[in-house]
C-alpha cells in the first residue's frame, strides 16, 4: 500500500514510522557514535555482517530516514546523503570509476559539476568527453570508448535549460553498456522521475529545491537497482570482485540490488567523509515536507513571468521549457507534463551592460549565488557561476555574454512581476 502513496503523501509521511509512543516528528540523532554490550557484535558492524550504528562518518539513523525518503519519492531501492550535491557528483561517479578510466557528460551541466569533471577528475586519471544534449545518437555514441564506465546529464541543465531526452541517453548509456546518471535538482522527483524513462542513477543537490530554504547545504545519490553490474563481469570489477579493505565481501552478491549504495556508503564514506550532519539532515526533511506544495507554486510564478519577459521589448529571448515557443517544450510535456522548475534564462536587448543594470535595480530578487529556494534570487552566470570556463566553453555550455539567471520564488507573483518591471526600465 504503501508504494501507491502519492508524492504529496511520500513528502510527508515517508523515512520515519513512529511506534507507539515515539515522537511524531522525525528524530535528530545528534551522537557521533552508538553504544554496544558485546564486542562480538561490534565487530559483526565493521564486518558489514549486521546491520546497526556504530559511527557517523559513515551512518546515522536521521541521515538514513531522509535518505529513504528521497528513494521512496525518486522509486530508487537505496540511497545515501552527502554534505553537498558537488560530493554528490562526484561519489557517484568515483563509485565505479578510477584512474584509467573515461566517463561521457552532456556539455550543458552546471559549471561547478564541469569543472569538476574537466579538472578535478583529470587529475585523478578519469577523463570526460563533452556532448552536445541535442545531438543526434550516432554523434553521441561516437564519444564513447572502450572504457567509458559512466555517463552523465542533468533532467533541466543549470543555467542552460535545456530538457535532457532521458530516454535517448538512457538507449545510448546501455547500448555501450554504462550506467545513466542523471541529476533531477531542478525538476525534482515532484515533476521527473527519471527511472521512469531509463534512468540508473539520480543524484541531487538537496540544498536546492529539496531544502527550499536556503538553510543547509547536501547532497543525495539514489540507485534505481535496475542496472546489472553483474553482467559486464569485471568492468565494474568493484561491486563484482572481492573488496579486500572489507575481508573480500563482493557487493553484488552480498547486497544485492542495493550494492552500488551500500558501496558508495561503506567504502567512500568511510574513507572520504564527506557526510551532512544530522542537523542538517533534520532540516533537509523540514523542506522535502513541503516539496510539492512549493514546487507547484514556482512552477505557476516562474510560468507567469517567463510570458512576461518572453513578450517584453527590452527582452531578446527567455529560455524556460514551460514556453510553448521553446525549443524543448516538446520534450517537458512529455517528460514534466506537470511543470519543469522555477529557474529561467533569458537575455536583454542591451547586452551584458543592460544585464548588470537590470540586476543592480532589483529589489525583491536579490544577487545570489543560491538558486531553486523560497526567495527570488538572480544571478550572471558567465561572470559568477561559469566563470571558470573560457569562450569556447561557455558556448558549449549554453551560456552567453549577457545571460541572467533568474531563480523565481515563491513571493506573490504580482510582486515580482512589479519588481521586475522597475528594473527593465533601467536596463
Amino acid at each position: 500500500m504503501e508504494n501507491q502513496y502519492r508524492q504529496e503523501t511520500k513528502c510527508i509521511q515517508s523515512g520515519w514510522k513512529p511506534k507507539n509512543g515515539e515522537p511524531r516528528i522525525m528524530p535528530i540523532i545528534q551522537s557521533t557514535t552508538f553504544k554496544y554490550e558485546l564486542t562480538e557484535q561490534m565487530g559483526r558492524l565493521f564486518d558489514l555482517e549486521e546491520d546497526g550504528y556504530f559511527y557517523s562518518r559513515v551512518q546515522n539513523p536521521t541521515s538514513d530516514m531522509v535518505a529513504a525518503k528521497i528513494a521512496d519519492l525518486e522509486g530508487g531501492v537505496a540511497a545515501v546523503l552527502t554534505s553537498s550535491g558537488q560530493a554528490a557528483n562526484f561519489y557517484a561517479v568515483l563509485n565505479i570509476c578510477e584512474a584509467g578510466d573515461h566517463i561521457v557528460a552532456s556539455a550543458t551541466i552546471y559549471g561547478g559539476t564541469y569543472n569538476l569533471f574537466h579538472v578535478t577528475l583529470k587529475k585523478l586519471g578519469i577523463e570526460c568527453t563533452f556532448v552536445d544534449a541535442d545531438a543526434d545518437e550516432e554523434t553521441i555514441a561516437a564519444a564513447f570508448r572502450p572504457n567509458t564506465k559512466v555517463m552523465f546529464a542533468e533532467t533541466i541543465a543549470n543555467p542552460a535549460l535545456v530538457v535532457l531526452d532521458i530516454e535517448k541517453f538512457a538507449g545510448i548509456a546501455h547500448a555501450h553498456q554504462v550506467p545513466l546518471i542523471v541529476d533531477n535538482t531542478f525538476a525534482t522527483p515532484i515533476n521527473c522521475r527519471p527511472f521512469e524513462w531509463g534512468a540508473d542513477i539520480v543524484v541531487h543537490s538537496t540544498t536546492k529545491y529539496m531544502d527550499g530554504h536556503a538553510m543547509q547545504i547536501g547532497g543525495a545519490i539514489v540507485d534505481s537497482g535496475n542496472f546489472d553490474w553483474d553482467a559486464y563481469g569485471s568492468k565494474f570489477h568493484g561491486l563484482t570482485e572481492p573488496d579486500e579493505s572489507y575481508h573480500g565481501i563482493v557487493y553484488t552478491k552480498k547486497f544485492g540490488k542495493t550494492a552500488y549504495i551500500t558501496k558508495a556508503t561503506v567504502q567512500l564514506m568511510r574513507d572520504l567523509g564527506a557526510v551532512p550532519s544530522p542537523m542538517n539532515c533534520f532540516l533537509l526533511n523540514v523542506g522535502l515536507e513541503t516539496l510539492a506544495l512549493r514546487v507547484e507554486r514556482h512552477c505557476y510564478n516562474a510560468g507567469r513571468i517567463a510570458e512576461y519577459l518572453n513578450n517584453h521589448e527590452k527582452v531578446s529571448h527567455v529560455n524556460y521549457a514551460g514556453l510553448p515557443t521553446d525549443k524543448y517544450y516538446a520534450l517537458a510535456q512529455k517528460y514534466m507534463p506537470n511543470g519543469t522548475c522555477g529557474v529561467i534564462s533569458f537575455e536583454l536587448t542591451g547586452g551584458r551592460e543592460a544585464a548588470v543594470r537590470f540586476m543592480d535595480s532589483l529589489k525583491l530578487a536579490a544577487i545570489v549565488t543560491h538558486v531553486a529556494d523560497a526567495r527570488t534570487g538572480v544571478l550572471h552566470p558567465a561572470s559568477h557561476t561559469h566563470r571558470q570556463m573560457n569562450d569556447q566553453q561557455l558556448k558549449e555550455a549554453g551560456v552567453s555574454p549577457g545571460m541572467i539567471r533568474l531563480s523565481v520564488g515563491i513571493e506573490n507573483v504580482d510582486d515580482l512581476l512589479a519588481d521586475l518591471a522597475q528594473a527593465l526600465e533601467k536596463a
